[in-house]
């Protein structure tokens, strides 16, 4: 197995407001390693994006409570000072941000903002750093990334300003990429552009990435492991071939079941998941997915059994027992999935 790049181990982060705490993440570890695509996926509200801003440094922590450790090249990042912290940012670990219309600049052209993240890191002179801000364009697919470079956002297209991005959090060829939800509005052929583009870009710069989304098809053909979310926990993790295969969370299912298919029948119809995802306020006692399960049994609401079996690269939060769980999935879930 290749060294762990990046090692999370029981994250927590809780903000205190005067409704109660917020338990944005909830006792969170997982391992990444350099050449890994991992897929983190659930809907909105389930502490995918608090998570990986947390990682980044980014949240503050004088509003919020974190506890656990992020172990990056060896270091405990939640130990490191904040000088630190922006030194490795932006230089080590680069992230892709959700909407890169509001992450870039309006009054700056992309080519300077570009230039200017090189600059905090590197000893080069604005030549040197438009050179490379071109080169990085081109690289991400740009054409005429000269005039590209001295171009504002709003004279990009959607998919052209997160090739951006990319090219920016890439700029300094950082060990970790982090793109949180890179293909949101964005149309499906654009989607698998920039998908790929990550792919190949991950190669070629040898980097571990990670990306954050709430659709398991967006991830289908590129992460090489999975996990998904619920209300600010992991409720299942595994490889590929585990989550798209022999997936054994009703949550999962449920994500699996709903999205669309080339080869489904004219007339069948998507499954969702009934209800909604809980307050991080007032999370559900037991498993928090129980009061939305269709399969939820007396034990459900008093127990929450955390990731089983231990020490297993294809883990689950879920009561039913393996063999029902099987079945289910092969019945149920594999026919439309």
């Amino acid at each position: 197995m290749p060294e762990a790049i990046l090692e999370v181990k029981n994250l927590k982060v809780h903000f205190p407001t005067v409704d109660g705490i917020v338990k944005a993440v909830d006792d969170v570890s997982f391992t990444l390693s350099r050449g890994e695509t991992l897929g983190v996926v659930g809907e909105s509200g389930s502490g995918k994006s608090v998570g990986f801003l947390t990682i980044m440094g980014l949240i503050n922590r004088r509003s919020a409570h974190v506890e656990g450790e992020i172990i990056f090249k060896g270091r405990n990042l939640l130990e490191v000072s904040d000088e630190e912290m922006r030194k490795i940012r932006g230089d080590q670990m680069g992230m892709v941000f959700q909407d890169p219309m509001t992450s870039l600049h309006p009054m700056y052209k992309v080519g300077d903002q570009i230039v200017e993240g090189v600059r905090a890191h590197r000893d080069v002179d604005k030549k040197e750093g438009m050179e490379l801000a071109i080169e990085m364009l081109r690289r991400v697919g740009i054409p005429k990334p000269d005039q590209r470079a001295r171009q504002y956002p709003h004279e990009y297209s959607g998919g052209m300003r997160q090739r951006a991005m990319i090219a920016m959090a890439l700029a300094l060829n950082p060990d970790v990429l982090i793109a949180d939800e890179p293909t949101t509005a964005l149309d499906v052929t654009v989607q698998a552009q920039i998908l790929e583009l990550i792919d190949r870009l991950k190669h070629e710069f040898d980097a571990a990435v990670v990306i954050v989304t709430h659709d398991l098809g967006v991830v289908a053909e590129h992460c090489t492991k999975i996990q998904v979310m619920y209300a600010g926990k992991i409720i299942e993790k595994g490889n590929r071939r585990d989550i798209y295969y022999e997936a054994r969370h009703p949550y999962t299912w449920g994500l699996l079941q709903s999205i669309s298919r080339l080869e489904a029948a004219q007339d069948q119809r998507l499954r969702p998941i009934q209800g909604l995802p809980p307050s991080l306020i007032n999370v559900p006692s037991g498993c928090p997915f129980h009061p939305r399960c269709p399969h939820r049994f007396d034990r459900c609401p008093h127990e929450y059994p955390g990731l089983q079996p231990p020490h297993s690269d294809h883990q689950d939060a879920c009561l039913l027992p393996f063999d029902t769980k099987k079945k289910i999935f092969h019945d149920e879930v594999a026919v439309r999935a």
